[in-house]
């Protein structure tokens, strides 16, 4: 059955030769590839149509760059896309006869500094999530390296995002009983994780996922860290709309940022509305900030 819906992951090996490009053309070379990249990653509808090819060899990590964690992709199907972000695409899949989520992450060869961003983003939620083991956060299975993507397979959450699922209601309409269950289900796996030693960052509504059953688990820990290794960094590292004034100004904090983009999680809850709707993000952001 997995045969005629997925396919299975390959992904091509550049067997072109080398060549050297003029020096003052080097700049607007990035630039072509870098959007002529992008635009074939953004125009592929699945993953299929490259992992898929009797010329394309399966990569195979060597022994020494094998991880506990590294992906078995002879067990790994890859089927139709439902989400996606700047620089990932995220893909229904099967591996090993389980339904998943594959996060496919497209590394830029052109932009050092983003390519540096992602890897880093890469290996700290891959650390994070091969380490969290509770009900309410979502289950990380899996991982593969293989640049220029790299990709994480966690358990697949049918119902989607809280986010989702508030737009599809009336404001307001939410019962007690509802909100408390879903808040309760935030706050046990948030209580996890600050037990572990780890703040999340951009706790939002959109990172909440729902199951069959809409019970709510805590998802993408791409910006997450130790608290014991950020607690004195600095820098807005989540989103704007939920978003606590300590990081919107760039100074230390502590796991209480999270607190407070619970608050906001509440009050999405309660209102089913966006937080600040009218206002964009920056507008957003110096409201918290700036006006009290």
């Amino acid at each position: 059955m997995a045969g005629s819906c997925f396919h299975a992951f390959r992904l091509r090996r550049s067997k072109s030769k080398p060549f050297t490009i003029p020096s003052s053309s080097k700049t607007r070379f990035n630039s072509d590839m870098e959007n002529m990249e992008k635009r074939r990653f953004d125009s592929l509808e699945s993953w299929s149509m490259i992992l898929d090819s009797e010329n394309v060899e399966a990569w195979e990590a060597s022994k020494e760059d094998q991880e506990e964690w590294t992906a078995d992709l002879s067990q790994l199907f890859i089927g139709n896309k439902f989400a996606s972000g700047a620089h990932s695409r995220i893909y229904r899949g099967i591996y090993k006869q389980r339904a998943v989520a594959v996060k496919m992450v497209r590394i830029p060869t052109q932009n050092e500094e983003t390519r540096a961003l992602l890897e880093q983003q890469f290996k700290s939620e891959v650390a994070l999530l091969s380490r969290l083991f509770h009900p309410n956060i979502v289950q990380f299975i899996a991982a593969c390296k293989r640049p220029p993507v790299y990709c994480i397979i966690t358990e697949y959450m049918s119902q989607g995002n809280l986010r989702m699922y508030l737009n599809k209601k009336e404001p307001y309409s939410l019962s007690t009983e509802t909100i408390l269950r879903l808040a309760l289900d935030i706050s046990r796996g948030m209580e996890y994780l600050h037990s572990q030693g780890v703040i999340h960052r951009d706790l939002k509504s959109n990172n909440l996922l729902l199951n069959d059953e809409m019970r709510v688990k805590v998802a993408d820990f791409g910006t997450s860290c130790l608290e014991t290794q950020c607690r004195e960094t600095k820098g807005n590292k989540g989103t704007y709309r939920w978003m606590a004034p300590e990081m919107i100004k760039e100074k230390s904090y502590t796991r209480k940022v999270d607190v407070y983009s619970f608050g906001i999680v509440l009050w999405e809850l309660t209102t089913a509305l966006l937080p600040f709707q009218g206002m964009t993000p920056v507008q957003a952001a110096f409201a918290v900030a700036e006006k009290n």
